[in-house]
Parts: structure tokens; C-alpha cells; sequence
């Protein structure tokens, strides 16, 4: 390995690393990111992750990735109405696939910007950590968001039970 390939590796790695903003995940966000660029050409690949099935649009939302979570939680919505539990399990395949090339699109895409406007490599991983990451709120208002849905079905269901005729 040449010099050269080895400071682009090291380089790659820490930007990666302060995008994820979790130093133990970035070994597994370098391998599936790897999945998707296919010799300069970015591809969608599927890769497996627990977190995106269980949490769908809220593990977008918890990497930051606003545009996909929106767009998610609206299909999620949709499907679940027009195939109710099958629509869920459905939709939570397909995010727990597909998420991560997401997060991949949200990265390329402000490494892009980093690198289009600044030249110093530290100010580089500064900004990058900066602008990447997590918001680590997103589980609780998930886990309260789920929380509510439940109750409204239970509500919900329990109207429709007692207003049955027997």
C-alpha cells in the first residue's frame, strides 16, 4: 500500500468516524459505506441494520437525516393504513435494508460541502463532526411517539369494541 493510499484511508476513516460521531460504529458505517460506491459510482446495495427496522424513519431522524425520515414516516403512515400490521412489517424490511444507504447519500453529500469549502484536513474532521452525528433526543421522542400511537389504538379500539351491537 502506497503512502499516499494509506493517508487516504486514514483520512477517510476519521471523516467517516466524525460524521457517525461514535467512534465503536465506525468500522461498521466504513463497511457499509463501502458497499455502496462501486468504483466511483454510488450504488444502492442492501445492508442489513437492527436499528433501522426497529426504529424506522426515527433511526433517519436520529442520524440526521431529515429528508428520507419525512419521507419514511409519510410511507410508513400510508402503508400501515392501507395494510394495517403487514404494511408495518413491510415498511420495517425495507428501512432496515435500505436506511443505511441513506445515511451514506447524507455523508457523501456533506463531505461534498466540507471538502468544496475548506482546505485545512483538521478543519475538515472539525466541521464534519460538527454537521454529522447524532441527536441522541430522537430515541426518547420516539419511544413517547410509539408510546401515544399505542394508547390512541388501544382508545380507538376500545370505542369500537363497546360500540359494537351484540
Amino acid at each position: 500500500m502506497s503512502m499516499e493510499t494509506k493517508n487516504s484511508n486514514e483520512y477517510s476513516s476519521k471523516m467517516i468516524e466524525a460524521f457517525i460521531g461514535k467512534a465503536e460504529k465506525t468500522a461498521w458505517y466504513q463497511n457499509a459505506f463501502s458497499k455502496y460506491n462501486i468504483n466511483g459510482i454510488d450504488t444502492m446495495q442492501w445492508n442489513w441494520s437492527w436499528w433501522a427496522f426497529f426504529m424506522g424513519w426515527g433511526f433517519l431522524l436520529y442520524r440526521k437525516q431529515y429528508g428520507a425520515a419525512a419521507i419514511l414516516f409519510i410511507a410508513t403512515i400510508i402503508i400501515s393504513a392501507a395494510i394495517p400490521f403487514l404494511g408495518w412489517l413491510i415498511v420495517s424490511i425495507v428501512s432496515g435494508g435500505y436506511s443505511t444507504y441513506f445515511i451514506y447519500r447524507g455523508y457523501k453529500n456533506k463531505l461534498n460541502e466540507v471538502e468544496n469549502s475548506i482546505e485545512d484536513e483538521e478543519k475538515r474532521i472539525e466541521t464534519m463532526s460538527i454537521i454529522g452525528g447524532y441527536h441522541s433526543w430522537v430515541i426518547w421522542m420516539y419511544v413517547i411517539f410509539n408510546i401515544l400511537i399505542f394508547l390512541i389504538f388501544i382508545v380507538y379500539f376500545s370505542l369500537f369494541v363497546a360500540m359494537a351491537p351484540y
